[in-house]
This record gives structure tokens, C-alpha cells and sequence, in this order.
């Protein structure tokens, strides 16, 4: 409600029940706007995503001549991949809480280009601890960029588009991550491994002369900006990542880690997710190698092996969305209402859980020069459509298992645990290959994945009865299965994904 001269359609959206905050029948509701510019928003921040991803993995192409240039063990290199993850792994602490004072486009705008500066310190370090210093500072200011998607996403499409929305916005940093190398191994071989950053300096330019006309999407930043215009004051509610410094440390800190030891629900998606991620990504490190010791592949035919992440990505996005399709038309035959039970949001997930264990053994017994280098090519196509797919129907179904302060806790650490540990797995990939050969290496990975495939059945399962005991769930609705309080609507804009990167 306004102070001075009252608008009404501004104090119906105060009241309105949706996180928006905005009435469902208000213009200026991102979910009213035409379809050409959700299309651009969705766009720009994928754009944002993609070129913040491609960033992350782009040095693994010249970590040999990282190597050589700065005369550092083959570890030491890696950690150009590693310390922009470590540097992500802050963001979705931080980001909710900027995104709620400035709105979600000045943070896309200021974020890119301090990424890119970096990138070009990185190009341009005479040492290795120079280098090191910039890529960490690459991903911690890159780092909005995975993590806003997703608010953006959810301020622009319905609820009942969740599972389909998540998996078009995973796409952004799967895809980011898998170009990289396909891209940049012609380049560094026919110039040298600097020429990793410039191509994304060269994508960070493009891609922020296309979004820098993004328009606002984040509801209550669109009532004050509406607000300003008009010359009236506003009086919001109380944002849902806190106010105060001690609200805000309470909301993306203390109580994720609170989460971490006392909620099932969430220990159990954290664990995969961690699992996943630290898998997903030493595949930049473990192929390169494997594909060059077995079957001597050069470091361009390596860059065209990650075509099968690619296409893995895609058919995930592909299969997520039919399954929701599918289970919200059974379910509107049904009961005549448009959107499934919460617990249908599991069903990419349980499906490609099972892909997840089978791939990680196809993986580790087809690497063998007695067998065609597609076989564990096509393997790794397969993992990646299995994490993506237990990554969208995880996270989907936590968007609404808890009140928006709940999620924006749980979605706060799986996010920051699953980077964390993508950033931990590939500094020890190799001597882990070496000692263990590569059977064994991902048996052991294949063994926990196969444990884990309980855990999207367990919560579709017990999911309704463990909210209900939760103490963080205190507005949701009973039984769970219709539990769309303020879910993703709100401040929850976590993770790459997120990525993830």
C-alpha cells in the first residue's frame, strides 16, 4: 500500500497470495507480459549463464600449456578449473541479497563485465599465482550470473511450467560447459592456451551488447520502480532473504547449515547433488586424459567428444519436459487441475538416477583400447543426461517443499555443497584413475550412485510426511501435494546449476 495517494492495483498486489507480490491480473506482472519478451528475458539470462559457464571450463583446453608456460604440476593446473567453482560457490549466498535491493537486471549487467575483466587478467598473467588470483575472482563475480537464472526464470513462468523451466535453464550452464572444449580445442591448438580467455572475452562482449536492454523481472524491484515513477512511496513486505545484516547471515548461512544436519529432505538432495556434480565435472579433466592415453586422441578430436554432453543436455531438457507434460495432463483428466502433485516433479529425477549408476560403470569398463572410442563417448552422453535429470527433478520438487524462507535456505546449500565439491573432484581425478585404473575408479562412484537411486523414490514416497515434520514448513499445505505456497515465486535464485556450471 502507498502513503500518499493510494493505487489500487499496487495495494491488490500487496495482497495478493503469490510470491510475485503483484496481482495476477496487473500488466506489469512478468507472467502477463507478451510472449516475445519473456522469450528475451529468458533468453538473455541464459546467454548470461552460458557465456559465465563456457568461462569455467575454458582453461581445461590448455591446461598442458599452463604446464609448460608456468612450470607447474599437472595439479596445480587444474585448479584453473577449480578456483572459479570455489569462487561460484559464494554466490548463492550473496546474490539473493543484491538481487533484492537492485532487482535482478543491474546485477546481470554489473556482474558480466567484472567477470570479464578477469578473464582478461587471466590471459594476460605473467605467473601462476596471477593466474590463479583471476579465474577465482572470474567465478566469484561471474558467480550471479548461475545463480539469477533461476529467479529470472521464475519470476517469467508459471508453476506449473516448473520442471520444464529448470531444465531450460540447467541447458545454460550444461551446454556453456560442454562448448568450451569442443570450441576452444581447435583454437589452442592451432594458437595457445591465452586464446582460452580471449574467445571468452570474446562471448561475455556478445552476449552483453545482447542483454543489455533485459528488463526488470523481479516483482517487488517492478512495484518500486513503478512506485518512483509515479512519485508515490511504497510499503512492501518484509523481504523473504532478510533485511538486516543478522537476517540476511540467518537466511543464506546459519540456517542452511541448521538444514544440513537436522532436514532429511534436504540432506538427501544435497548428497546427490554433490555426488553428481563432483562426477559431472572431472569429466573435464578425466576425458581429455583418458581419450589422449588410450586411443591418442589430439586435443581437437577431444574438444568433439564433449559433442555428447551436448546432446546429452539436450535430450534431458527433451525428456524433462515431456514427463511433465504427460503427468499434468494425467493429472488435469484426473481432478481437472492443471498442475500434478509436487511429488511428479521426482519423475526425471528417478528415471535418470538409475542412468546415472549404469553409466558410470559403462564408462569405467568400455575405456579400454580394445574397445571403439564411442563406446565410453556415448558413455558419458548418458551421464549427462542423467545428472541433468536428477538435477531438474530435485531441485523442482524443493522450489515448493518449504515456505520461500525454507527454500531459499535449502536451495543456499545444495547449491554452495555441490560446487564446492565439482570444484574439489577434479584435482584428484587423475592420481585416484591412476591408482585405482579406471574400472575401479568409477565402480566406486557407480557404487554410491547406485545407493543414491533410492533417494528420488524415498522422497516421492515420505516427501508430504517429512515436510510435514519439518520445522521450516510451517505454511505448507498439507498432504504436500499442492504445495505451491511462494515456492520458487519469490526470492529463490540459486545455483548452476548451477552451475553448476
Amino acid at each position: 500500500m502507498e502513503s500518499n495517494s493510494p493505487e489500487p492495483k499496487s495495494e491488490v498486489a500487496m495482497r495478493a497470495p503469490a510470491g510475485h507480490m503483484m496481482s495476477p491480473t496487473d500488466p506489469d506482472n512478468p507472467q502477463n507480459w507478451p510472449l516475445t519478451r519473456k522469450i528475451y528475458a529468458s533468453t538473455v539470462a541464459t546467454a548470461f549463464a552460458f557465456a559465465v559457464a563456457f568461462g569455467v571450463t575454458s582453461l581445461t583446453v590448455g591446461i598442458q600449456g599452463v604446464m609448460q608456460e608456468f612450470n607447474v604440476t599437472m595439479t596445480m593446473a587444474v585448479l584453473g578449473l577449480s578456483l572459479p567453482l570455489f569462487g561460484i560457490a559464494f554466490a548463492p549466498i550473496f546474490t539473493p541479497h543484491l538481487s533484492e535491493r537492485y532487482g535482478r537486471s543491474p546485477v546481470y549487467l554489473v556482474s558480466l563485465p567484472i567477470f570479464a575483466l578477469f578473464i582478461l587478467g587471466a590471459a594476460y598473467s605473467s605467473n601462476f599465482g596471477a593466474l590463479a588470483v583471476c579465474r577465482f575472482f572470474a567465478g566469484f563475480f561471474g558467480g550471479p550470473c548461475l545463480v539469477l537464472i533461476e529467479g529470472t526464470f521464475a519470476d517469467v513462468w508459471p508453476a506449473s511450467s516448473t520442471v520444464t523451466y529448470y531444465s531450460f535453464l540447467s541447458l545454460a550452464s550444461y551446454i556453456g560447459a560442454g562448448c568450451a572444449p569442443l570450441v576452444l580445442g581447435a583454437v589452442v591448438t592451432a594458437k595457445s592456451w591465452q586464446w582460452t580467455q580471449f574467445v571468452t572475452l570474446m562471448i561475455s562482449f556478445g552476449v552483453y551488447l545482447f542483454g543489455i536492454g533485459v528488463p526488470e523481472t523481479y516483482p517487488r524491484e517492478i512495484l518500486r520502480a513503478r512506485a518512483r515513477r509515479l512519485g508515490h512511496s511504497i510499503q512492501l513486505s518484509k523481504a523473504e532473504s532478510g533485511v538486516t545484516f543478522a537476517e540476511m547471515a540467518q537466511t543464506t548461512f546459519f540456517t542452511p547449515l541448521s538444514m544440513a544436519v537436522s532436514e532429511p529432505l534436504v540432506i538427501m538432495v544435497t548428497l546427490y547433488l554433490a555426488l553428481n556434480f563432483a562426477v559431472l565435472f572431472q569429466w573435464f579433466i578425466a576425458v581429455p586424459a583418458v581419450l589422449a592415453l588410450t586411443y591418442e586422441f589430439t586435443l581437437h578430436q577431444v574438444g568433439l567428444a564433449f559433442i555428447a554432453a551436448i546432446v546429452g543436455a539436450l535430450v534431458s531438457t527433451m525428456t524433462s519436459s515431456l514427463t511433465e507434460k504427460i503427468t499434468n495432463r494425467q493429472n488435469s483428466c484426473r481432478t481437472g487441475t492443471a498442475m500434478a502433485r509436487l511429488e511428479y516433479r521426482l519423475v526425471p529425477a528417478m528415471l535418470g538416477s538409475v542412468g546415472l549408476c549404469g553409466s558410470l560403470f559403462w564408462v569405467g569398463f568400455t575405456a579400454s583400447p580394445k574397445i571403439n572410442y564411442s563406446v565410453p563417448i556415448v558413455g558419458t552422453g548418458a551421464y549427462v543426461w542423467s545428472s541433468m535429470s536428477v538435477l531438474t527433478g530435485l531441485v523442482s520438487y524443493i522450489f515448493d517443499a518449504y515456505p520461500a524462507k525454507g527454500t531459499l535456505s535449502a536451495l543456499t546449500l545444495m547449491a554452495t555443497v555441490r560446487i564446492l565439491c565439482a570444484a574439489w573432484l577434479p584435482l584428484v581425478i587423475i592420481p585416484m584413475i591412476m591408482g585405482l585404473q579406471g574400472q575401479w575408479a568409477y565402480s566406486v562412484f557407480g557404487f554410491m550412485a547406485a545407493v543414491m537411486i533410492a533417494v528420488p523414490v524415498i522422497i516421492f514416497i515420505y516427501g508430504a510426511r517429512l515436510q510435514s515434520r519439518s520445522r521450516h514448513a510451517g505454511r505448507i499445505m498439507s498432504g504436500g501435494s499442492q504445495n505451491m505456497t511462494m515456492g520458487p515465486h519469490d526470492d529463490h535464485e540459486m545455483q548452476m546449476g548451477s552451475g553448476h556450471a
